[in-house]
């Protein structure tokens, strides 16, 4: 009865979206047969332009959710972004799949399919709108095989297919596509919108209504598909324990919120940087998850997963009500033991295409062996404050000579001028002859060295090259209240790229923080700090530190070499015209499909513009002239000939005046009668005696 109820509320709500975009149909197909007919009508003097640009501009917004509906309504193909995982190649996962399928007491899905997601769901992509069975998918986050225990993943499949045993996906089905067909329809309109600037224009209503719409939709179904993640927990909670179950979702979280890091600070600037990505991306992060230095740290998120709220669009209740319902639960049979001892895995050809889906195309760029590739993000990372140390280098060098130059040139001793003794001026004198004695091969004058920054040191311009250092640093980088702190970090990295340019120390990955330098044997890690730290706050212990590289074999004035990345130490890339910085753009810009997308709507938009015109234009033209009321135009005279005259009868021709029309002519007055006068018989009146005559 509960089932029937929901699956007739699905319906209902579906046939409220679907009759909302029938009439918008309608009302678009009756609005352009009447701007048709009234093309054709007789007496339109021009055709209406009006309707034609107001047909085309309506269209593309109309066919665009018509078809979002059409496409949800149908069950859905498999998802592009996921790879199909066969019995064959991972026996494992499928026969533990089954197992707990069995303990559920539901069927085991017909397929497997591994996603790049930290998210495990289930599909079934039914027909009749998911009230007929159909077939079943099961879709696995790879970052969940890579982070979770083998306890925790039991307990998250069994959640999974707890859904299948319950009959969740009838309602889910109908749910689900109602809430695409909502999506499917918003993008159709913002994808219209941004290929039409006319659409663009009153594209707001259109948007107003389906929020409002989907406000409603989701408003009736959340409590339902809230109270199936509920009867899930517990079916998941009867076959692997509560306990097991509860960890796996604050797992779950804690993964999250990992595996965005790792794709936001780890994988995307390093790719960025370099043009180096791994092979299979998924082993390095579980290398990440299982460092010990971010043990502690994934504990935290842990335990602080069941204070984030639920959002107002997740189907799934707030995690910390979760918990709380399975805390009331009992606890699981005692004689209950995994049916794996060792972690599940699946073979390295699934992740490596899965990384091919995450990273596609030839611009996502060079993929390296996934431990190579960790090994040049460690030197990456290590090497990151020497791009400031150089520009602070050249800065304080310039100024510095460009302040020789003024001296020179005015003749004023450098000890008159700053105070300085005559002996930092000789030290500097004697580094740049040694500089100009290098051979050529190796004399790079822009190349970041050991002996520029000491010779500064020694110069007395150490706190000139801090403060040109810190002001280049990011923000999180800086130290304003111990400038000396990162100028002494980055001269002890600049000694530790030197040791593993030649081979006797490398970087090792540090999550948290910076790269660590292992040095060579029977020298501390910690000791390589300590010759920098010494040789930046105490003057003339410059000479001490070069006496610890002679010893180590590291030559003061070898310019660094690039790292096997390919980033320059000094912030510029080899073989660049011009020396010029390497120009990363971070525009986003719009993907292939909606590339496609906006092209599919900017080509129906002129469709329709085209085809409305022609057949409009089309019935104009061939329109009806109206007939006036009068007496009709007379025929020619059936013996004339038009240039010719008349014909006739001796067989000559006879010029004869144009012929005349009686349309138009004047109305025909009746002849009023003639005046006539009076009849001579008539008697006739002697008017003589009536005339008055004169008096004599």
């Amino acid at each position: 009865m509960i089932a029937a109820a929901r699956a007739v509320l699905a319906l209902a709500l579906l046939a409220v979206l679907y009759a909302l975009v029938a009439s918008m149909v309608l009302l678009w197909a009756a609005f352009l047969a009447v701007a048709l007919w009234s093309a054709g009508a007789p007496g339109v003097q021009t055709p209406p332009t009006s309707a034609i640009i107001a047909c085309a501009a309506f269209a593309p917004i109309v066919f665009g959710m018509a078809w979002a509906v059409v496409r949800t309504a149908r069950p859905s193909a498999p998802r592009e972004d996921a790879v199909t995982v066969t019995r064959r190649g991972a026996p494992e996962l499928w026969r533990m799949v089954e197992e707990l399928a069995l303990g559920v007491g539901t069927h085991p899905p017909a397929h497997i399919r591994l996603t790049a997601e930290v998210n495990a769901s289930v599909t079934e992509d039914a027909p009749l709108l998911g009230l007929a069975p159909g077939r079943r998918v099961l879709y696995l986050g790879l970052p969940l095989l890579a982070g979770l225990s083998l306890a925790e993943l039991r307990a998250v499949l069994a959640h999974e297919l707890g859904h299948f045993s319950h009959r969740h996906n009838r309602f889910g089905a109908v749910a689900h596509r109602g809430a695409a067909g909502l999506a499917a329809a918003r993008q159709a309109i913002q994808d219209v919108s941004a290929a039409n600037d006319l659409v663009r224009l009153y594209a707001g209503g259109p948007l107003l209504l389906l929020g409002l719409y989907t406000y409603l939709f989701r408003w009736l179904t959340r409590p339902v598909r809230r109270r199936q993640e509920l009867e899930a927990d517990r079916e998941a909670a009867r076959v692997a324990g509560p306990g097991a179950v509860a960890d796996a979702l604050c797992s779950t979280e804690a993964l999250g919120a990992a595996w965005q890091q790792f794709l936001a600070e780890f994988l995307a600037p390093m790719r960025r940087a370099t043009g180096r990505i791994p092979d299979d991306p998924f082993r390095a992060f579980a290398h990440m998850v299982e460092a010990p230095e971010l043990r502690e740290p994934l504990a935290t998120l842990r335990a602080r997963a069941g204070e984030q709220p639920a959002g107002p669009d997740d189907a799934h209740p707030p995690l910390a009500t979760r918990l709380k319902r399975l805390a009331r639960l009992p606890a699981a049979e005692t004689g209950a033991v995994p049916l794996f001892a060792r972690p599940l895995s699946v073979p390295p050809r699934y992740a490596i295409e899965l990384g091919r889906i995450l990273l596609p195309g030839p611009d996502a760029g060079r993929r390296v062996p996934w431990r190579d590739w960790l090994t040049e993000l460690a030197e990456h990372r290590a090497r990151r404050p020497l791009a400031p140390l150089a520009e602070a280098v050249r800065t304080v060098e310039e100024a510095e000579r460009t302040g020789w130059l003024k001296d020179e040139r005015t003749e004023r001793p450098e000890a008159e001028r700053t105070g300085r003794p005559e002996a930092e001026r000789t030290a500097w004198r004697k580094a740049e002859r040694a500089k100009a004695e290098w051979p050529e091969t190796e004399r790079e004058p822009d190349a970041l060295t050991i002996q520029r920054v000491l010779r500064l040191l020694d110069g007395g311009r150490r706190m000139p090259l801090a403060r040109a250092l810190n002001s280049r640093l990011p923000r999180g980088a800086q130290n304003e209240s111990d400038p000396l702190r990162p100028l002494a970090d980055a001269l002890a990295v600049l000694i530790g790229a030197q040791l593993v340019s030649r081979g006797v120390a490398y970087w090792a990955m540090d999550w948290t923080g910076p790269s660590i330098l292992v040095p060579p044997a029977g020298i501390a890690p910690e000791t390589i700090h300590t010759w920098a730290d010494t040789a930046v706050r105490l003057p003339g212990q410059t000479q001490l530190l070069g006496l610890h590289l002679a010893a180590l074999g590291v030559d003061e004035r070898a310019p660094l070499p690039t790292g096997p990345a390919g980033d320059a130490a000094d912030g510029v890339v080899p073989g660049a015209p011009g020396g010029q910085p390497r120009l990363i753009s971070i525009v986003p810009g719009a993907t292939g499909p909606a590339r496609r997308r906006i092209t599919a709507v900017r080509a129906l938009a002129l469709t329709v513009l085209l085809g409305v015109a022609g057949l409009t234009f089309v019935l104009w033209a061939n329109r009806d002239e109206p007939s006036y009321p009068g007496t009709p135009v007379t025929p020619w005279t059936d013996g004339y000939r038009p240039g010719g005259g008349t014909t006739g009868t001796t067989g000559g021709t006879v010029p004869a005046p144009l012929p005349t029309y009686l349309y138009p002519t004047a109305p025909v007055w009746p002849t009023p009668p003639a005046y006539r006068l009076p009849s001579p018989s008539l008697p006739g009146i002697d008017i003589k005696p009536l005339v008055p005559r004169s008096t004599p």
